[in-house]
């Protein structure tokens, strides 16, 4: 790709058959396909995820993202009988949740569930609303929610996706969306990976309905980042930096954990706490502290792509998304994974 002032981003374009997007997950969690790139001598080779148990050995170490996705989708009746669909985005303090609504909505909206109810307190210029709900929002969801599933999965979420659309090690629940490289783990596949003496460790980004948002400025560097919130803890990042001082590969788990741990970097040190992301990881960027990355295949024009590029390098990066596409790989959230070395 040639360097110019600015970076196109339909640089960052690829034709993909619409078939080729993952309407549902694999018949069985950890089955799916595992595309291999070798950055060294540009190698790209075909798997499956199992392979990853002979990839990786304890001159590595895990780092992923335990958050848990909400049952954020909700179903309102107003006063008048209409629906009204709630997208909660973050909850905050005293039953308040920023969310997103489809539907006729002003503030004092009062939207009724079979056992709760909610008020809508506030509408912003963002088009985000205030609600508050009547009781613990988490209950609410709990009991009425939906999972919200990507825009490009065409049907309505089932009783599976609520434990398939999370990764097994999920604890957290903040996320409107699952870090889908983590999707194909299962606990056998951790469990072997911890009997070669592969640590894994923890950290937590709360993924946000930013990340299914296309760039739409025909330059990357005019496009504004979306920004998540992220948790690492004194244990984690303590045990990060003892690892890398001690010469081990960190493997991220998808490109939140990659967003969270170069945020959190500085100085080839990792600092735990609570912290905001707006990181775009474009051209001119130098990764920190990321050795290898396991991730998904991404959206075309997107920044998760570009991030992509800038680790495995865009030339490489492409071939491999063309490999992917003409050997019939699927794509996005319920779809296949490459690991990057």
């Amino acid at each position: 790709m040639q360097t110019t002032s600015k970076t196109p981003v339909s640089a960052y374009d690829f034709h993909l058959p619409e078939e080729l997007i993952a309407q549902s997950p694999a018949a069985d969690r950890g089955t799916s396909r595992l595309l291999r790139i070798t950055r060294s001598d540009g190698g790209i080779k075909d798997g499956t995820f199992t392979d990853i148990v002979g990839l990786i050995d304890d001159s590595c170490f895990l780092v992923v993202n335990s958050t848990r996705v909400m049952k954020a989708r909700l179903y309102g009746r107003k006063p008048t009988g209409g629906m009204v669909e709630i997208l909660v985005l973050e909850k905050l303090e005293d039953n308040f949740c920023l969310c997103l609504t489809k539907g006729n909505v002003k503030t004092g909206t009062i939207l009724n569930f079979p056992d709760a109810s909610a008020v809508i307190e506030q509408m912003r210029e963002d088009g985000t609303r205030l609600i508050r709900f009547s009781e613990e929002p988490s209950d609410v969801m709990n009991r009425h929610g939906h999972i919200p599933l990507p825009p490009y999965i065409r049907r309505e979420d089932t009783q599976d996706d609520a434990s398939r659309y999370q990764t097994v090690y999920s604890a957290d629940e903040a996320s409107v969306a699952a870090p889908t490289a983590g999707l194909h783990f299962t606990q056998e596949i951790l469990d072997r990976l911890k009997a070669k003496g592969v640590q894994i460790l923890e950290l937590s980004l709360n993924i946000g309905i930013g990340t299914f948002r296309p760039v739409k400025a025909d330059y990357l560097e005019d496009h504004d980042m979306h920004t998540e919130k992220y948790f690492i803890s004194a244990d984690t990042a303590a045990e990060i930096n003892r690892l890398k001082a001690g010469g081990k590969k960190l493997v991220a788990v998808g490109t939140t954990a990659v967003r969270a741990l170069e945020s959190a970097s500085a100085g080839g040190q990792v600092r735990a706490g609570y912290g905001e992301t707006d990181l775009f990881i474009k051209p001119g960027y130098s990764f920190r502290v990321i050795d290898r990355l396991i991730t998904n295949f991404h959206l075309p024009k997107s920044t998760l792509l570009v991030l992509v590029t800038m680790f495995a390098g865009y030339d490489l990066t492409m071939q491999a998304y063309a490999h992917a596409v003409e050997n019939g790989y699927r794509f996005f959230s319920y779809g296949d994974a490459m690991f990057i070395e």
